[in-house]
């Protein structure tokens, strides 16, 4: 048996870029960052950055098109491909690139423009939900996302 799942919970890097197979399915692609602080050798904090690459199909797609822009916070589960590739200096390079599965907004309305998203699998028909979660304070420490309950003035419809 093998498993290959990861979650990240980040801010994106760029705003997503939507486009359309030729059979018409959305695709939408863009960064995210996860930051973490570290001691270096000499005791001093240091601010690690990992890069990911995201792609994300169909309705959550078009829902993260919408709904999401640079900076925004987002929780992401997929799938982990490493990609290979050689830059103009003729280095070997790699690229996290993550298939996503699953896409949840994060933070409130005014942090990012957009509460709560649940995007579920590919084969479910989900939705903009209109509740806010947290994912813990801004100093790059990170908890497991809260829901709480959506006001009626919270849903976009």
């Amino acid at each position: 048996m093998s498993f290959n799942k990861i979650i990240i919970v980040g801010n994106l890097g760029r705003d997503p870029e939507l486009r359309y197979t030729p059979q018409g399915a959305a695709v939408c692609s863009f960064t995210m960052a996860t930051n973490e602080k570290r001691r270096d050798k000499s005791g001093e904090l240091q601010d690690i950055t990992t890069w990911f690459k995201i792609t994300l199909w169909r309705q959550q797609a078009e829902n993260a098109a919408k709904y999401l822009t640079k900076g925004s916070p987002v929780y992401i589960e997929g799938r982990l491909k490493i990609e290979e590739w050689t830059d103009r200096d003729n280095n070997r390079r790699y690229t996290l690139d993550v298939q996503a599965t699953d896409m949840q907004f994060i933070g409130s309305r005014s942090d990012s423009g957009g509460g709560e998203y649940s995007g579920g699998h590919d084969d479910h028909d989900s939705g903009y939900t209109g509740g806010s979660v947290s994912s813990g304070s801004s100093s790059g420490s990170s908890s497991a996302p809260v829901s709480t309950p959506a006001a009626d003035d919270d849903i976009p419809f």
